[in-house]
C-alpha cells in the first residue's frame, strides 16, 4: 500500500489517512471506486476511467468532489509522491458525511485516493492460468454502477479459493455474468470471441473495451451476448479482464480443463498486444 494516502484535498501519510465515523461510503456503502492502472509511472486509460467514475457519479447523484482535470493532477501528484513506476491508483468518492439515515442528502462528498504496487507487465498467474469455478450471482441489479459494495464478490471469490481455485464466475439465470472483479470472456472452437453484452447490466469494463478493440483490429470475429457455463465448458480458451490484471488467461471452468491446461493462443496475443500499446504510449492509452 502507499506511503503517502490523499483525504480530501491533503496528502497525509497511511497511519493519518482518517474519515469521519459518519461517512456514508463506511456506514450505507454509498460510494464509487475507480482503479487505474500505472505502467511506467503514468497512467493507463486514466480518461476511460473517469467517464466512467463520472457515469456512477450521475446514476446515484454523487456531486463531483472537483474538477476533472483537478482530480486528474491530484492523481499524478499521488503517483510521484509514492514513486509508483507500475501498479494502481485506487480513487473512491462517498456521498459524504450526514446522520444515518436512509434519504440521500445533499452533502459534499469525500474523496480518498492511494496508491498500490503491482506488477502487471510481468505475471505469474498469467503466463500460467488460472482455475474458476462457477457460482450463483448474488450481487444488485445495478451492476453497472462501480460501487463499494462488494461483499457478494468477495464472497464468490473467497468460496474459489476454499475450492482450490483462483476466481469464481458468476451465474445468473443459467448465464455466466461476469468474474468476481473482472470481465468474462470465451474463444469458441470456431475462433469467435464471445463476451457478455452490457445490456444486461454489466460493468463497462475498461480493460474489456480496450481488448476488443484490439481484437477488432486483428481480425478476429466478436459477439457480444450471453453463454452458459455448459457452453463456457466446451470453448476452445477462456479468459477475463480487469484494470489490474490485463488479461487472464483461464486454463480450467470447474472441473473443466481448457486449452489443454495452458493459456491460450488468444488470450497470450491479446494480452501482448494491449501490454505494447500501453509500453509504447508510456503507460497512457487515453489520459485526458
Amino acid at each position: 500500500m502507499s506511503e503517502i494516502v490523499y483525504v480530501n484535498g491533503k496528502y497525509v501519510a497511511k497511519e493519518d489517512a482518517v474519515i469521519s465515523v459518519f461517512d456514508r461510503g463506511f456506514l450505507m456503502s454509498d460510494a464509487v471506486y475507480e482503479v487505474a492502472s500505472v505502467i511506467n509511472g503514468k497512467l493507463l486509460d486514466n480518461g476511460a476511467h473517469l467517464a466512467r467514475l463520472d457515469r456512477s457519479l450521475g446514476e446515484l447523484s454523487i456531486k463531483w468532489p472537483m474538477p476533472k482535470d483537478e482530480l486528474v493532477s491530484h492523481m499524478e501528484e499521488l503517483v510521484k509522491r509514492n514513486d509508483l513506476s507500475e501498479g494502481l491508483v485506487y480513487l473512491q468518492v462517498t456521498r459524504g458525511v450526514a446522520p444515518r439515515d436512509f434519504s440521500l442528502p445533499d452533502v459534499e462528498p469525500t474523496l480518498v485516493m492511494f496508491t498500490m504496487v503491482k506488477s502487471i507487465l510481468a505475471s505469474p498467474a498469467a503466463d500460467k492460468g488460472i482455475r474458476v469455478i462457477t457460482t450463483p450471482d448474488i450481487r444488485w441489479q445495478r451492476r453497472d454502477i462501480k460501487t463499494t459494495s462488494l461483499l457478494a464478490a468477495s464472497m464468490a471469490r473467497q468460496e474459489a479459493l476454499n475450492a482450490g481455485a483462483d476466481d469464481a464466475w458468476l451465474v445468473e439465470d443459467g448465464h455466466i455474468t461476469e468474474g468476481s472483479s473482472n470481465n468474462a470472456f470465451i474463444v469458441t472452437t470456431d475462433g469467435v470471441l464471445v463476451s457478455p453484452s452490457l445490456a444486461r447490466g454489466m460493468l463497462h469494463g475498461i480493460t474489456r473495451k480496450a481488448v476488443l478493440g484490439l481484437a477488432e483490429q486483428e481480425g478476429l470475429k466478436i459477439e457480444e451476448r450471453t453463454f452458459t457455463p455448459d457452453e463456457a465448458y466446451q470453448a476452445a480458451e477462456a479468459f477475463s479482464t480487469s484494470a489490474s490484471s490485463v488479461v487472464m488467461p483461464v486454463v480450467q471452468i470447474d472441473d473443466h480443463i481448457m486449452s489443454n491446461g495452458a493459456p491460450g493462443p488468444i488470450a497470450n496475443k491479446l494480452r501482448a498486444l494491449y501490454l505494447k500499446m500501453a509500453v509504447e504510449q508510456g503507460g497512457v492509452a487515453d489520459n485526458q
